[in-house]
């Protein structure tokens, strides 16, 4: 069993606490997905290609419409397969995922992002996928660029365990009917955004210049700004051993950042998720909004685009953008199912292009197909051209976040999400926050560097 076990004593008080929290749920996962002994070092089998195959969904709720359209066109071609559809909120996913490894009834396909991999491939549950792939229609027809992402967060073994459905970007969603009547320009730059930001607001009037993203999500939020700003390019520096999420320049960075809360963003904003924080924007009379490509929809229902666009994020001295890796998203075949060829020819399925292509116009996001890519929807969905156009372009710098890392969800959630509240609320100096976090991240590398060998 491919488990990394951490000498630190931090770490372990990390990994310990997580594994009293994954107990908590362990009836409910059970209870909801059916428990049949299937966990991590089960090898399960090929199966009859037929029957039933279970499918977690990673982004239950926002995504279940379109996914149970899918399955439904999935059954309709392949009526010897029956589909069970379960929708796991975003935020409980990774705790569901660990318990069912630990205690038994994973499914046999699941929603496998970049950011969680790592950790599930460490516990020896998901099938590697490269020899399905090159046997199949797909080979050739995927983004390189999303394969090698996956392949890289995989903890170092250069194996395929998620097959690309989509890949997101960070948005700046803004208002242009409040910025038109204020005189405010584009919030093309960090000076405009903070400029705007404070002209839009009118607490007597219930009116912020921006949401901030307080609750669960928010580090990757407040990474993105932090870097955007400070224009450091790379996560580690150059020894590779130490993270420059505490650089001076991050620091003073973050410290601007959070301190929008309350003096220009709804108090509502400490316990917001994303979803919280998108209903809040397309209800109200917020000037801005971070988030990324996967919301766009949900705007144009609520607003419609004559009031509202999406463009990269803002650029720093210069003309220069720097912005946080987005993890691609995916689907992975979990090692203990029993029926694992019905459960690639549903992978296959919802990876294909004309699955592809639905997925991701009703998502916003972009196709891993490269045949979905060429259709005309892309074209018009505003956010999502100019993602792929600032990406392409030379204008943008990506800084690559650790996913590879088997600590880093827990890091960069579970750890340090509460202690981003106390920076908020001014109860912690963005330095130690990004201290504590820091120390953490370079003991979680040096033990990688050091398995890896």
């Amino acid at each position: 069993m491919k488990i990394s076990i951490l000498r630190s004593s931090s770490t372990g008080r990390r990994r310990a606490s997580a594994a009293v929290a994954l107990g908590a749920v362990l009836a409910l996962t059970a209870t909801a997905c059916g428990d049949d002994g299937s966990g991590a070092g089960d090898d399960g089998a090929e199966g009859s290609g037929k029957g039933k195959i279970v499918f977690w969904d990673n982004n239950g709720g926002v995504r279940t419409d379109i996914w149970k359209e899918i399955i439904a066109d999935f059954e309709k071609a392949n009526p010897d397969i029956d589909v069970q559809y379960v929708g796991i909120a975003s935020t409980e996913y990774q705790s569901k995922v660990d318990t069912a490894i630990q205690g038994g009834g994973l499914p046999d396909v699941g929603g496998i992002s970049a950011s969680m991999l790592a950790g599930f491939a460490a516990q020896d549950a998901l099938d590697t996928l490269d020899f399905r792939l090159a046997k199949s229609p797909l080979n050739g027809k995927l983004n390189k660029d999303m394969i090698e992402s996956l392949r890289a967060a995989g903890g170092g073994d250069d194996k395929l365990y998620s097959i690309p459905t989509s890949a997101n970007n960070g948005v700046l969603y803004y208002r242009t009917d409040l910025f038109e009547k204020a005189g405010l320009e584009e919030p093309t730059t960090w000076d405009r955004f903070f400029e705007a930001s404070e002209k839009l607001t009118d607490k007597g009037k219930n009116e912020f210049g921006y949401t901030i993203r307080g609750g669960a999500g928010s580090i990757a939020q407040a990474l993105d700004a932090m870097y955007g700003q400070s224009g450091i390019t790379s996560f580690w520096d150059s020894t590779g051993k130490k993270t420059t999420v505490n650089d001076p320049k991050n620091v003073e960075a973050l410290k601007k950042y959070a301190a929008l809360f309350k003096k220009v963003t709804p108090a509502a904003d400490l316990n917001n998720d994303f979803t919280k924080m998108v209903a809040q924007w397309d209800s109200g009379t917020i000037g801005m909004l971070n988030h990324n490509l996967g919301s766009y929809q949900d705007h144009v229902k609520a607003l419609t685009t004559d009031k509202f666009r999406g463009i990269p994020q803002p650029v720093g001295p210069g003309g220069k953008r720097v912005q946080v890796s987005n993890p691609v998203d995916g689907v992975g075949l979990f090692k203990s199912s029993k029926n694992k060829e019905a459960a690639w020819k549903f992978i296959e399925f919802a990876t294909s292009a004309e699955s592809s292509s639905k997925f991701n116009e009703a998502a916003g996001q972009v196709p891993a197909h490269l045949d979905a890519a060429k259709d005309e929807w892309i074209g018009k969905a505003e956010p999502t051209k100019l993602a792929a156009e600032a990406l392409s372009d030379g204008s943008t710098t990506i800084v690559q976040l650790p996913y590879y890392l088997p600590d880093w969800n827990t890091i960069s959630k579970a750890d340090n999400e509460p202690n981003f509240q106390k920076v908020l609320l001014g109860d912690m100096s963005a330095k130690a926050f990004l201290d504590t976090m820091a120390e953490q991240l370079n003991e979680a590398q040096a033990e990688w560097q050091e398995q890896k060998g």
